[in-house]
């Protein structure tokens, strides 16, 4: 080799991960504006219907998941086949109106929160391949332990053996995209719901996340829709400004 040639070879050998990292990011980025616009047109949610039910569970687990660390019950999850669901949990009393109003928040949160988390995981194949993993595992526990409608435990189960089936067999690129790209649908998942945010019910007799939080903190219903839209936004930016940001 030329001493020309042996001068270049370190500047491509650094350079060529950036240019990668950043046809990754271009493509993640576009697959997060094409999943909002789907879902505002008719037939898209078919084509993002795997990613609803898994958003959805992410949703119905926070609420869940949050009752527990407050102290509280998380007694059952149901989903249902059109992408709604629900969880029944309880609080104790001395919680009062902030620990009622953080369980309905963390419901809309818990998708955003939970892809920052697999797209910060994308930073190496270890940690790609081990959130993979605990993810597919997490969705059957959940489903041994809290699913109760029959959709869900179909659904749920056969997301999770997919992505495990993904951890333990697809090659180490497939992997690292496959958790950015799920990362990112449940950061954009927010945006499949914004009409629930901005909307006081959430079926006949029953409030929206964001009523509630309205019921407990007095401030309206869409002024918390507002927050948790902008937030999701910046969860997302950041997490992949982070995740793509220079070792």
């Amino acid at each position: 080799m030329t001493n020309l040639g042996k001068n270049f070879e370190p500047l491509l050998t650094r350079e060529a991960p950036k240019t990668v990292d950043r046809m990754g990011l271009f493509w993640l980025l576009a697959a997060a504006i094409a999943t909002i616009v789907l879902w505002q047109v008719p037939g898209g949610n078919y084509i993002l219907y795997p990613f609803t039910i898994l958003a959805t569970w992410f949703h119905e687990m926070g609420h869940g998941l949050m009752a527990l660390l407050l102290g509280g019950q998380f007694q059952q999850l149901e989903i249902f086949s059109n992408g709604s669901g629900v969880a029944f949990h309880s609080l104790p009393l001395y919680l009062g109106p902030i620990g009622r109003a953080l369980v309905a928040a963390a419901g809309p949160m818990g998708p955003p929160i939970a892809g920052a988390g697999l797209i910060l995981a994308s930073r190496s194949f270890r940690s790609a391949h081990l959130s993979l993993t605990i993810l597919g595992g997490f969705l059957l526990i959940s489903t041994l332990i809290w699913v109760r409608s029959l959709f869900g435990i179909v659904a749920i189960p056969l997301l999770g053996l997919i992505i495990l089936g993904v951890a333990l067999k697809a090659p180490r690129w497939m992997q690292g995209f496959g958790i950015q790209f799920l990362g990112v649908q449940a950061c954009v998942s927010t945006y499949h719901q914004v009409d629930y945010l901005f909307s006081a019910s959430a079926g006949p007799g029953l409030l929206s996340d964001t009523a509630q939080m309205q019921q407990q903190l007095l401030l309206p219903y869409w002024f918390w829709g507002g927050l948790m839209a902008i937030a999701s936004l910046v969860i997302l930016v950041q997490s992949l400004r982070i995740a793509y940001r220079s070792k």
